[in-house]
């Protein structure tokens, strides 16, 4: 095993949890434990989204709880302390701001201006590696369904689709300009062709020498990685630097539902050990072009981690170099974040903000993610317990 691979300890509490204050880090643990009740985690999701609906005051109990963990804030400017404080201890931003499925042109238009904005702050501030968007924030999602199906529009339609595509070129635009690279984040497999045509368009267009705009690949679906391969070939014959984010993926019982009730083939791996080597081999594909590719490793995985921090020393690579980063979530998963940045690997923080409202569906799919993935809460309660442990320790 490389020397540099060696050096990485993903159970150094004391690293992982620097940032977070003895308040913080208790509120943390709190939340963690809710989350890891079996009871509360079936039932708590649909509970919020029926108190929302009924108008109940519970907006201050979310801000508090799900809110105050996994997000960064309700505008660009509350999230500048926590991207000062990830920034001085090595780890970057992604700003993102989580509104998704807008469905009038008003919605759309507000949701473009706002993402460019973060586009804009990310020139201004070099705690800000990447901004993100999400497609269905800009285009309705009945509209990314026919153009994913290959349907013919309408006059109206297609005037739509227009407009989704110049405010996405807007964007791509305003990333090169402000040299704040842009990732496109993947949605469910029946929109999804859609916005990799998007996507891929956007890099051919802006992806001269440097990767500003990144496609996103969930390897959790089986036809990934073949799709990756390709796009590799495609970006190597047609001139551009192919920028690429994997992630396993976060939609996974919602497709495997549908397919079930509109009978058509499961697009969701057999197992999880299906999705671990699809991804991992997605990792090693994109090291082994990495004169063509530029790539994010969005994973909670340990495992992935140190693999892609092995290539990377296999390929002669620097620990810093810029075309490669890794990833994870605001709220989840320090110990992998904290500890890739003390030893010298480009890191980032997804930091989503936005009104709590409108980033309801993001922060239900985080806590249902946690619950979903085999351990996951467990781990991150572990972490969190062994270093309110310590610090009580040191403390004396």
């Amino acid at each position: 095993m490389p020397a540099i691979a060696q050096t990485l300890d993903f159970n150094n509490t004391e690293l992982a949890f620097q940032a977070q204050s003895g308040a913080r880090l208790a509120r943390t643990w709190w939340m963690y434990r809710m989350i890891a009740s079996p009871f509360l985690a079936a039932n708590g999701p649909k509970w919020l989204s029926l108190a929302f609906r009924l108008g109940l005051p519970v907006e201050g109990v979310v801000r508090k709880t799900l809110f105050e963990v996994f997000c960064g804030g309700e505008s660009i400017d509350d999230t500048l302390h926590t991207t000062e404080t990830l920034d001085r201890f090595g780890v970057k931003t992604i700003l993102d701001y989580s509104v998704e499925g807008e469905k009038t042109e008003a919605g759309f238009d507000a949701t473009f201006e706002e993402i460019r904005r973060t586009l804009m702050h990310g020139g201004k501030h070099e705690a800000v590696a990447f901004s993100a968007c999400k497609v269905t924030g800009l285009a309705s999602f009945e509209l990314l369904e026919q153009v994913s199906r290959g349907e013919a529009l309408s006059p109206e339609a297609a005037q739509a689709w227009d407009r989704v595509r110049h405010r996405l070129h807007r964007l791509a635009e305003t990333a090169v300009a402000q040299r704040t690279p842009l990732f496109i984040d993947a949605e469910e497999s029946w929109i999804q062709d859609a916005i990799d045509a998007l996507a891929e368009e956007l890099m051919e267009t802006c992806n001269q020498g440097e990767a500003w705009i990144f496609t996103t690949a969930q390897l959790y679906r089986h036809d990934r990685l073949e799709y990756l391969r390709g796009l590799v070939a495609r970006s190597q014959a047609k001139g551009y630097r192919l920028g690429v984010k994997l992630v396993r993926g976060a939609y996974h019982e919602k497709e495997s539902e549908r397919a079930r009730e509109m009978g058509y083939p499961d697009p969701i791996q057999p197992d999880k050990a299906a999705t671990d080597r699809d991804f991992d081999a997605a990792l090693k594909l994109c090291i082994d072009h990495i004169g063509q590719v530029s790539v994010c490793a969005g994973t909670h995985n340990e495992a992935s981690s140190r693999y892609l921090t092995e290539l990377m020393a296999a390929a002669g690579l620097e620990p810093g170099d810029k075309r490669v980063w890794f990833a994870q979530l605001l709220g989840m998963s320090d110990h992998i974040s904290f500890n890739l940045a003390h030893a010298g690997y480009n890191t980032a923080k997804y930091l989503p903000y936005g009104p709590v409202r409108s980033v309801m569906p993001y922060l239900m799919r985080r806590a249902q993610e946690n619950t979903s993935i085999a351990g996951q809460t467990g781990r991150e309660l572990s972490l969190l317990t062994q270093e309110v442990k310590r610090r009580r320790h040191s403390a004396r």
